[in-house]
């Protein structure tokens, strides 16, 4: 990292997944290897090629906002102001003595409201015409609510908005809130993203491009990242939020610090809307791009949250992207899916994925993939099969690769003042 620009850390994180509804479940349901998926109850799925998700379990908005506001939020928006009213509380953020001009919220969705959406076509269509369509639809719908909301509940003033950029929308939406504190424009920001798309059109539409697994018999063994038998990635949702501060801005106020955000790196594939470069070419440089900016070598690379969908085509690129960032390396980093646990969560993926990384260094504990039952010949690195593992992690990449191209990596790395 240029000593002449602001150094980033992580002070607090909050997260709603479908592992759990806090930090302590969450990391738990990681390291026990748990999946979280079942058959999806929140529609009749029986007519869908896919029956199952990783949706969010026993989450009750109440515990975090009024139930006038609730009627008003879609499902993403609730996940996301909940879970970052937990990292503001982690961070032991006392706002009435803060200069609220000086944070800001940067927090992404990959679709929005489109639960919201089904709803008011189906009043629109079924029951009543236009005028019955609830005047809280746009802003129920539009992605960037939650960024508002969030905003205005702790009157958050500094930059405010939202990034989409499918899969990799909340690692944009960090890796802004890192440039933005880099650059002196803010001191702290919400940083995040939130999804729940587990409804007819969500399921309907991924099932359409023949993108999700339908190992309807049994869903605890669908999400398998790197597995020869893996047959498409498991739908998840929920909301993660991580609090970046100024280190002086952090110190000055005697934060506790989870770990350094030392560098990121973003790149676009221009190949295809779907499919990954031939190679994973984009995931390369954008890897070679984090780690050089965090000022380190590949050999010090400790971990990598993989992105790891369980697609066929995927796996295999980001396994081959790894060998070329990575070189002599790749073979000796420890590298897992969480998605294997938590299912996709799309644009809330990169945020829940960051959290699992500062916390393996927190920890000292990598994750593990679970369902790893057979080794494809393609994928042959290190993905610490089934188990977790306690080891020495000094530095985590997390890797986030979006539909239409969009490549984001993140480094973080153990705090030393």
């Amino acid at each position: 990292m240029s000593k002449n620009r602001r150094r980033v850390v992580v002070t607090g994180m909050g997260a709603i997944t479908p592992l759990g509804l806090d930090l302590v479940s969450y990391w738990d349901g990681l390291v026990s290897g748990r999946s979280g998926a079942a058959p999806i109850t929140r529609f009749d799925a029986s007519d869908y090629d896919t029956r199952f998700a990783c949706e969010v379990k026993n989450f009750n908005p109440l515990d975090f906002i009024d139930r006038k506001m609730i009627n008003r939020m879609d499902l993403f928006t609730q996940f996301g102001v909940s879970a970052s009213d937990m990292a503001i509380k982690d961070a032991g953020w006392s706002l009435d003595a803060m200069d609220r001009t000086r944070i800001g919220v940067v927090y992404g969705s990959g679709i929005g409201g489109m639960s919201t959406y089904q709803k008011q076509q189906e009043t629109l269509y079924e029951t009543g015409g236009p005028h019955r369509i609830s005047p809280f639809f746009v802003p129920m719908l539009i992605s960037d609510i939650c960024a508002g909301y969030i905003s205005m509940r702790h009157g958050l003033k500094g930059p405010n908005y939202a990034t989409t950029s499918a899969c990799a929308t909340s690692s944009n939406a960090i890796i802004d809130a890192v440039m933005l504190i880099e650059r002196g424009l803010a001191d702290a920001i919400v940083a995040g993203g939130a999804e729940a798309v587990v409804c007819p059109m969500g399921v309907g539409g991924f099932n359409a491009m023949k993108a999700l697994s339908t190992r309807n018999d049994d869903p605890t063994h669908a999400s398998r990242p790197f597995d020869l038998k893996r047959d498409g990635f498991v739908m998840g949702e929920g909301g993660a939020t991580l609090i970046l501060e100024d280190l002086e801005y952090a110190m000055s106020r005697g934060a506790r610090i989870y770990a350094e955000l030392s560098g990121f790196g973003m790149s676009a594939d221009a190949y295809h809307i779907t499919a990954p470069a031939p190679g994973g070419e984009g995931a390369v440089r954008s890897m070679k791009m984090a780690v050089e900016d965090a000022h380190l070598n590949p050999q010090d690379i400790h971990y990598i949250n993989v992105h790891g969908t369980s697609t066929l085509p995927g796996d295999i690129s980001e396994t081959n992207a790894i060998k070329v960032a990575f070189g002599d390396s790749a073979y000796k980093v420890a590298i897992s899916s969480t998605k294997s646990m938590t299912g996709h969560l799309l644009g809330a993926a990169g945020a829940v994925e960051a959290i699992a990384s500062v916390l393996a260094i927190h920890y000292q504990t990598a994750p593990p993939t679970i369902n790893y039952e057979f080794p494809d010949p393609a994928c042959d690195l290190d993905y610490i099969p089934n188990v977790a593992r306690p080891m020495k992690i000094d530095a985590a990449l997390s890797n986030g690769f979006g539909f239409g191209g969009h490549n984001a990596s993140l480094v973080f790395t153990r705090f030393e003042a």
